[in-house]
């Protein structure tokens, strides 16, 4: 491919429009090959400080769906179809969106050119970011993107003559026939370019392939970004549901051997043994039991080893419920979707000191809302929209600012010193002892809102596990200095730590069980 001289027209239209904070939010290059891999060669590698980061997204061979998925990644969001990317960036607290400038060559190579030219348009038209087309004059998808706001680069015909050669040498690469893969077969499905293979069953909605299209479809952005065809195998497995073929799931288990992680057991939409219990809005692990709490305020009680239905919990909440904090005597305290406290009352009776704690916490969140919900040592802790983290105790109120922003998750555990952990819109995960200073750093940061944190007491020592809103969960092992990297594909809804150490995910269409090898 041949190199872009900065000096050339070209090149110093494309730098005028990404330095013109008023031009149109899309730009179309009609000519000069190079010029956008050359950009971004040339850009900033991070967005750090906010800096501007530039996005390479090619192409050839994509799909709408495969598209929207590469965005979705760079832009730190989660999308199941290409109209949900559009969703997600136009309510998306985050502000990666603001701070990328996506490049995206040859769009005539597409699988599907004129889809991908419409998702680009409407995601034009949401302003949020600012992106880079090379499109050919004349072709329907050019003419779709031109009907926008927009700039337009055309390199001269000097230029083009100049890059002749390397037209010839980049449309001789995009000409090439792609592999033919046996979509039905997982090992090769595993093992092939995640894109082809998305645009594959794209092309073939007619063969479910014995459940492996499904499983694809509902992970693919994850299994797209995913390093190695076992980690691939991992998150097809995760997702492959119980009517699948029976040959498929030990297939994809061996396929998976070399995947950090081992699926436990999980339940994706449709299954009937056992069946799966629903959307999750929020997750609790107590005593060998799943709470899962669904879209309409049902709370269901699940064996932790193996998501049997063992019952719905009776409480007094009607609506969606935002958190869920199981206490030591078997009361689970509910955080409803206004912020306010209700109690489910445990088989025994409340110690009277028990009592009046959730009586006044319960009084307290009637006049400031709660945004987060967790229980320990006898303390109800609660965040608010602010960035505190409230510790409503039997000795008194602790309370600590720990993020800028909303606090979005809380999380305990009962150890020998007893912690919390608390997550944000701001996407750090932070420690603090009641009581005591908050650790000065945070445990963890990533350019995502935290969305769910849970915690346990193990045989290995505490674990914490925190999910952000770009579908990335970690399993930290604090003692051991471990930390796990899991993704499902879906947006993550909830997550919970059992007591041997076990996470589990909860998502729109399914409920994951994995544990670190």
């Amino acid at each position: 491919m041949p190199s872009v001289r900065a000096d050339r027209p070209g090149a110093a239209d494309l730098l005028g429009w990404l330095t013109d904070p008023e031009a149109p939010r899309l730009c179309l290059v009609t000519g000069g090959p190079g010029l956008l891999d050359w950009l971004a060669r040339h850009g900033p590698r991070d967005a750090g400080r906010r800096r501007t980061v530039r996005a390479l997204v090619p192409l050839t061979g994509r799909s709408a769906l495969g598209a929207a998925w590469a965005v979705a990644d760079h832009l730190g969001v989660v999308a199941a179809s290409p109209a949900d990317l559009v969703r997600a960036l136009a309510t998306s607290e985050n502000g990666r969106a603001a701070r990328t400038v996506l490049l995206l060559p040859a769009l005539h190579t597409a699988a599907e050119p004129e889809a991908v030219a419409a998702l680009l348009a409407e995601l034009a038209r949401l302003g949020r970011v600012r992106m880079v087309v090379e499109a050919r004059p004349g072709t329907p998808e050019y003419e779709l993107l031109a009907r926008e706001r927009v700039a337009v680069v055309e390199p001269d015909d000097a230029e083009s003559a100049d890059d002749a050669e390397g037209v010839e040498d980049r449309e001789g690469d995009e000409g090439t026939a792609p592999a033919v893969i046996d979509l039905s077969d997982p090992a090769a499905v595993c093992a092939a370019d995640p894109v082809a293979v998305t645009t594959g069953y794209i092309r073939d909605p007619w063969d479910e392939h014995g459940g492996l299209r499904a499983a694809w479809l509902r992970a693919g952005q994850a299994l797209c970004a995913a390093p190695r065809p076992a980690d691939r195998a991992l998150g097809l497995l995760a997702l492959l549901g119980d009517g699948a073929d029976p040959r498929l799931r030990p297939a994809l288990t061996e396929l998976a051997a070399g995947s950090p992680w081992r699926l436990r057991w999980s339940r994706v939409t449709g299954d009937l043994t056992p069946p799966w219990p629903g959307p999750v809005t929020a997750l609790a692990a107590p005593d060998g039991m799943l709470l899962t709490a669904d879209l309409g305020g049902t709370v269901r009680l699940l064996a932790a080893a193996d998501a049997r239905p063992l019952g719905q919990l009776d409480h007094p909440v009607t609506g969606r419920i935002a958190a869920l904090a199981p206490a030591p005597d078997g009361t689970v305290l509910l955080l409803d979707e206004r912020g306010r406290l209700h109690t489910a009352p445990g088989r025994e009776p409340r110690a009277p000191y028990l009592h009046r704690l959730t009586e006044a916490v319960t009084a307290t969140l009637t006049r400031h809302p709660g945004t987060a919900l967790a229980t320990i040592a006898g303390s109800v802790v609660v965040g608010d929209r602010l960035g505190s983290v409230h510790a409503f105790g039997l000795t008194g109120l602790h309370q600590a600012s720990l993020h800028s922003g909303r606090v979005t998750a809380v999380a305990a555990v009962e150890s020998e010193t007893p912690f919390v952990c608390s997550g944000g819109s701001d996407g750090t995960v932070r420690r603090w002892t009641p009581g005591q200073d908050p650790d000065p750093e945070p445990l963890r940061r990533r350019p995502s809102p935290v969305v769910s944190l849970a915690a346990a007491q193990t045989p290995h020592g505490p674990v914490v596990a925190a999910a952000w809103g770009d579908g990335v969960v970690e399993l930290h092992c604090l003692e051991q200095g471990r930390r796990g990297v899991f993704r499902a594909g879906p947006a993550v809804r909830a997550v919970a730590v059992t007591g041997d150490g076990a996470l589990v995910v909860g998502l729109d269409e399914a409920l994951v069980c994995v544990t670190l090898r």
